[in-house]
């Protein structure tokens, strides 16, 4: 084989290798991209899902509020009746003492 075409299957070699090379980084580069990519959609995922149930918290606790609330009213109200319902009573209750203490 002549040195001219020695020289070119040398420099082709060296360039297939070089190609190799390149490729073979390129490569791992696009694993690494893919990689991180991928952990931040991860982290984006997590930190919306706790956003999330932050805010459901939140309604449930509002919700959970507005329920003591009402319970809260409606105790009232039954008892403001049932003080009401008392003091009618009350007078009869007095009648009733004063009657059995005169009848005596």
């Amino acid at each position: 084989m002549s040195l001219e075409a020695l020289q070119k299957v040398t420099g082709a070699e060296q360039a297939a290798q070089a190609r190799k090379t390149e490729a073979a980084a390129a490569a791992k580069k696009m694993v690494s991209d893919a990689q991180r990519a991928g952990e931040a959609l991860l982290e984006q995922a997590r930190q919306e899902a706790e956003e999330d149930n932050r805010t459901l918290l939140r309604q449930a606790e509002q919700r959970a509020q507005q329920a003591a609330q009402r319970l809260l009213e409606d105790a009232k109200a039954q008892a403001d009746g049932l003080s009401k319902a008392a003091e009618g009573r009350l007078d009869a209750a007095a009648d009733l003492i004063v009657k059995r203490v005169v009848d005596r």
